[in-house]
């Protein structure tokens, strides 16, 4: 297996397994529970640039040149922009009064949604991704990163616990209370 950053011609892929991680937050989004309708939704912004699920924030693992799982990381910093042409998208296509909660901030690399395939999972492949991130992002270039995970997902705070990152607080996200995980080098 190789992780790697991802291209345009990963969209279709990236799109499924983004989707498989935060379908419930793409409906709430598009005001329906309607899986083609989300997929067409991520996939519009996966396969374009400038935004905040776009391919050029995605790592992907790779086997048998199948792409087995699937990583969106931007910078907090940016969020404001690069979700401006969701919210803009949303406004226009489903819900005129969106105006979603911010999930990062200023001071942190933000994993915004991480997936992997069902016959994939399991297999330790969600934590070399995450493996990849921190040495990315914390070892190699000395940032945070930080994510969102809903507090009754209690196998992956055990993951993300056992790997070092810390609760620093929690957030509201369409309707959800999550927590707010980080770790940086005093992490490690």
């Amino acid at each position: 297996m190789i992780i790697r950053e991802a291209t345009l011609n990963d969209s279709a892929a990236i799109t499924t397994h983004l989707l498989s991680a935060m379908e419930d937050i793409v409906y709430k989004f598009i005001g329906e529970e309607n899986p083609k309708k989300a997929e067409e939704f991520l996939y519009h912004f996966v396969s374009t640039e400038n935004n905040q699920y776009s391919y050029r924030n995605c790592v992907v693992a790779e086997e048998n040149q199948q792409i087995i799982a699937a990583a969106s990381v931007y910078e907090g910093a940016r969020l404001e922009e690069l979700r401006a042409p969701v919210i803009e998208y949303v406004r226009a296509h489903h819900n005129k009064s969106f105006a979603p909660e911010d999930e990062t901030q200023a001071g942190e690399y933000y994993l915004d949604s991480l997936g992997v395939s069902p016959e994939h999972r399991g297999k330790g492949i969600g934590s070399k991704m995450l493996q990849f991130l921190i040495d990315k992002y914390v070892v190699k270039n000395h940032q945070t990163l930080g994510l969102l995970v809903e507090e009754e997902n209690t196998g992956a705070i055990k993951l993300y616990s056992r790997l070092g990152f810390k609760p620093v607080a929690t957030k509201q996200l369409v309707g959800k209370q999550l927590y707010h995980l980080q770790i940086n080098e005093s992490c490690l």
